[in-house]
């Protein structure tokens, strides 16, 4: 069982910068792949990052892709999304996301993922 909390969001301006954190539970999180997904109103779920575990590689939504980074601690059980030049369009709830041994690669499909954090809110103002 892996438990995982999601925090940094909140309000902030178009072209601002953001970092969540997600901490999870466990001692086995390095085998765990991490992604990142968002949901906005009334949209479906949508993939935003995954790092994989093992050689850690990285996906990134072609939405995102030069302005967010994500990152792992596996000393720290941490997951980071760093999120730089912030639109309008980002708003959503930003969802942390656990899949234990998910091939490289397919990190990017939300059903390969078994645990889910609550979420944490991210606006960003025009």
């Amino acid at each position: 069982q892996v438990q995982l909390a999601e925090s940094g969001g909140g309000l902030v301006q178009a072209g601002g910068s953001l970092r969540l954190s997600c901490a999870a539970s466990g001692r086995t999180f390095s085998s765990y792949a991490m992604g990142w997904f968002r949901q906005a109103p009334r949209k479906e779920r949508e993939f935003v990052a995954a790092v994989s575990w093992g050689a850690g590689r990285t996906d990134y939504a072609d939405s995102v892709k030069g302005r967010f980074t994500i990152s792992r601690d596996n000393a720290k059980n941490t997951v980071y999304l760093q999120m730089n030049s912030l639109k309008p369009e980002d708003t959503a709830v930003y969802y942390c996301a656990a899949g234990y041994k998910t091939p490289p690669g397919r990190g990017t499909n939300k059903d390969e993922y078994t645990y889910w954090g609550q979420g944490t809110q991210v606006t960003v103002s025009s």
